[in-house]
């Protein structure tokens, strides 16, 4: 089944030097751009983290650091990557807890705007999950039925992701799904819309889920010694706390969304 676009969708994955969004690099991203005619524009690029690779990271891609001594470092291709974005969707594997938070970071690091706001964000495993639980080779096998032999690397992974989107829009067309609270819907439908929402799995306010909305829809912890405490009532109490997370390990988007309770706290005082 072809997408049914009212927008073009960027299907991406990284390659980085670990899996912490608050201190790992980018070192390759893959971008597939389809539009809304169902034509595809394609970029991959390597990138330099301008530090040296951890020996699990080459093994598992086999990128070395010899491959990424003359590319480019992220801050020099921000402006690029983000242009050839747009205003698209965003659509990944695992993409709404590792890949998107750490592109929005490397973007936060280099000094370059860019959005989340009026962007549908599908990930292609929260439906898989939902549906199946496997892992990505094991989807592009249940859904495909086909082998994926280039795993591990950006664009092998990226193409996967995309056939493995199309197919679960063939499959599951008209399936019924039961939520939690015993309602049934049909959510997988070609709208990027409703599948982002459908893929969404958590009610994070930050990105990678240090900050999340109870059910009165208050801003709390979620980790620590405050872990589903409100954020700006322990910032009242306790402003030191903020002081420490703005000096800590923390993803610079965490940060943005901290200093803007804080700021809201301190006018109330």
């Amino acid at each position: 089944m072809e997408l049914n676009l009212t927008k073009p969708i960027v299907f991406f994955d990284l390659e980085t030097t670990g899996v912490n969004v608050g201190k790992d690099k980018i070192i390759e991203i893959c971008m597939i751009k389809v539009m809304p005619d169902g034509s595809e524009e394609e970029k991959t690029m390597r990138i330099n983290p301008g530090i040296a690779l951890p020996k699990y990271i080459t093994e598992l891609t086999g990128i070395t650091d010899a491959d990424l001594a003359d590319k480019p470092q992220f801050f020099q291709v921000a402006n690029e990557i983000k242009d050839f974005i747009g205003d698209a969707d965003l659509a990944g594997y695992n993409s709404n807890k590792f890949d998107v938070p750490l592109l929005v970071e490397e973007f936060l690091r280099a000094g370059v705007e860019f959005s989340l706001l009026g962007r549908n964000l599908v990930d292609v495993q929260n439906i898989f999950h939902k549906m199946e639980s496997r892992t990505l080779v094991a989807a592009y096998k249940f859904y495909c039925h086909k082998n994926l032999e280039d795993a591990h690397s950006a664009l092998g992974d990226t193409r996967a992701t995309l056939e493995v989107m199309k197919a679960q829009l063939d499959m599951y067309k008209d399936t019924e799904y039961t939520e939690k609270g015993g309602k049934t819907t049909k959510p997988v439908v070609n709208d990027m819309r409703q599948l982002a929402l459908f893929s969404k799995t958590n009610n994070w306010v930050d990105l990678v889920g240090h900050i999340y909305l109870n059910d009165a829809c208050v801003e709390c912890f979620n980790f620590g010694k405050y872990k589903d405490k409100p954020v700006a009532e322990v910032f009242m109490k306790e402003p030191s706390y903020y002081d420490w997370m703005m000096k800590a390990d923390f993803p610079l988007t965490t940060k943005e969304v901290i200093t803007r309770i804080y700021q809201m706290s301190r006018r109330t005082i």
